[in-house]
């Protein structure tokens, strides 16, 4: 996806906006803010200019990218640490049946006395 907006730039002769273009700092500005949704980005989004729309996609799909890259890496720290969903539920039902087994117990010695 992004490589196709690139391409949609470069075939129109329009630049791709440096990190330090102001409609670039004004899109990380906008990202930044907490609930932001589409509406927050329309104005870039349905520009007349279709290099601004471009730019503004391509930076959206860069913070999406930044995003995914970040929870795959919680994701895999995760695993690592606390490991798989099936070894996650083994745990789960091992850990349940301790307690269940630790309750039987007293009830037992309760009726017996011990």
């Amino acid at each position: 996806m992004l490589a196709d907006y690139r391409d949609f730039l470069r075939t129109q002769g329009l630049d791709e906006w440096t990190t330090d273009h102001p409609y670039a700092k004004r899109l990380r500005a906008l990202n930044r803010l907490p609930g932001a949704t589409y509406e927050t980005f329309r104005k870039g989004i349905e520009h007349a200019d279709s290099g601004i729309c471009a730019n503004v996609i391509i930076g959206l799909i860069k913070v999406t990218n930044y995003l995914l890259d970040q929870q795959i890496r919680h994701l895999e720290k995760d695993f690592v640490d606390r490991g798989g969903l099936r070894e996650r539920m083994t745990r789960a039902r091992t850990t349940q049946r301790e307690r269940q087994r630790k309750i039987m117990q007293g009830k037992n010695d309760m009726e017996t006395g011990s």
